[in-house]
């Protein structure tokens, strides 16, 4: 995360360092900082006078603004962005705390359990809202299929997933299935598609759809229809979902804690969407993302930072978890937690693989 000062920076290494000093003042204490803190605690000679003339400049280059009320400044998401990628320098996790994480997260029988483990462990360490994307089944594989016919053209489908995670879904079929007919549908399916991912499936049906019918005898006709309406179109959140633990933290910070906006961010919680399709974007990433205010592209999280890491098992990556808070955040602490937590977390799944 960190990375030495450059000879192309933007802004000089004595700015560097005042600004090094307001981010974190700012981030402890919430204040506004003016320049006789940032003379003291920057550990430089400088005047009164000389540091407001750095932070004139500073403002100007839109890195710090000065809030009406108060002659100190306070850092802008360009600020916050300037700090997290050439001024921050992340530690790992004392021994203490990443054996808490790796107990914590030793438990559970289920990924549900696992994962709201995780949200809460994320929460109730760093005092903000902690948020774990479920395992996407896309990347799991298929073990078991049952159906078991329901009243008006409607059958209960029984996934297995990696011969643990069982999910149940309704299908709106356009015809009646005899019970028979549906047991034959899933020994079919089991027999051709058991180990392969569901996108898998999906792909070797339309594989076989362009066989001709006659080419096919009518099990397979059955089995396929059925699964038809079973199997999701690709890239879709459809049937994603997360666990939030702690979003009630975030009313505890003056620059979240306006009614207005706590309803408005409750409700993007509520409706999932746009979260979703934000965590979804750290699917493909490495490691750690960090997204400060308008970077995540939702009008929503414009005072938050959302700290994103990946996790997956030996099979790919399959989630994604992470912490949303204000964009005054301890990003030196959080950023090790999040990073230990999603390869805890992978490594808990894979063991029960």
């Amino acid at each position: 995360m960190h990375q030495d000062a450059r000879d192309d920076s933007p802004i000089s290494e004595r700015a560097q360092l005042l600004l090094k000093v307001l981010v974190e003042n700012y981030i402890r204490d919430g204040q506004p900082v003016g320049s006789r803190i940032l003379s003291r605690d920057s550990g430089l000679n400088l005047s009164s006078a000389t540091v407001r003339n750095v932070m004139a400049d500073l403002e100007e280059a839109g890195f710090v603004t000065s809030p009406h009320t108060s002659a100190g400044r306070i850092p802008t998401p360009k600020g916050y962005r300037f700090f997290v990628d050439t001024l921050l320098r992340v530690r790992p996790l004392a021994d203490a705390a990443a054996d808490d994480i790796r107990r914590r997260l030793g438990r559970g029988d289920d990924s549900r359990t696992l994962m709201s483990a995780a949200s809460q462990l994320l929460s109730s360490i760093t005092q903000m809202a902690g948020v774990v994307t479920l395992p996407s089944t896309q990347a799991a594989s298929v073990t078991q299929i049952e159906f078991l016919p329901l009243s008006e053209n409607r059958v209960l489908a029984i996934l297995v997933f990696d011969d643990r995670e069982v999910q149940n879904r309704i299908l709106q079929l356009d015809r009646p299935y005899p019970p028979e007919q549906l047991r034959r549908a899933a020994v079919l399916l089991n027999e051709q598609f058991r180990g392969r991912t569901l996108e898998q499936v999906r792909q070797a049906i339309l594989d076989e759809l362009s066989e001709t019918r006659e080419r096919l005898n009518q099990g397979m006709v059955d089995a396929i229809s059925v699964a038809q309406q079973l199997l999701p179109q690709p890239a879709s959140n459809s049937g994603r979902e997360y666990v939030l633990a702690g979003e009630t933290n975030l009313m505890g910070f003056a620059e979240l804690s306006s009614v207005d906006k706590l309803k408005r961010l409750f409700e993007a919680f509520n409706e999932q969407r746009d979260l979703l399709n934000l965590l979804d974007s750290s699917l493909q990433g490495q490691g750690v993302q960090i997204f400060i205010g308008q970077e995540s592209g939702y009008q929503i999280l414009d005072d938050c930072s959302v700290i994103t890491a990946p996790y997956g098992t030996d099979a790919g990556t399959v989630g994604v978890i992470g912490v949303i808070g204000p964009t005054r955040m301890a990003y030196e602490r959080v950023i090790p937690v999040v990073d230990l937590t999603a390869k805890v977390l992978g490594a808990a799944l894979n063991s029960r693989r």
